[in-house]
């Protein structure tokens, strides 16, 4: 199992309509690429919020190619489509992992 891991702090005035665009929006999308089986969408505790939430969205897909080809043929457009929705407002960083 390759998780594809998309850490986000979000300012406080956005968190919920940014976790809604996630549910309604973001996530159908890219599940809709065929790379990913699933997605879960995690709230990081123990961590300072005195700027906003930080959220974690883990996708799943079975092989690093399909993670490979989201990366080729669809990363590019949806984060172009955050960005234009959330600018500055959501800071992001993306990790890969396996399961071992």
């Amino acid at each position: 199992m390759v998780i594809y891991n998309v850490t986000v702090k979000t300012e406080a005035a956005v968190a919920t309509d940014y976790i809604n665009w996630l549910h309604q929006e973001h996530i159908p999308e890219i599940l809709q690429t065929g790379c990913f089986s699933h997605a879960n969408i995690l709230r990081l505790l123990d961590v300072d919020e005195s700027e906003g939430p930080t959220f974690v969205i883990q996708y799943r897909t079975t092989t690093l190619d399909n993670y490979k080809t989201y990366l080729a043929k669809f990363a590019g457009a949806m984060r172009e489509k955050s960005f234009a929705r959330w600018g500055d407002r959501i800071i992001t960083f993306r990790t890969v992992m396996q399961s071992v």
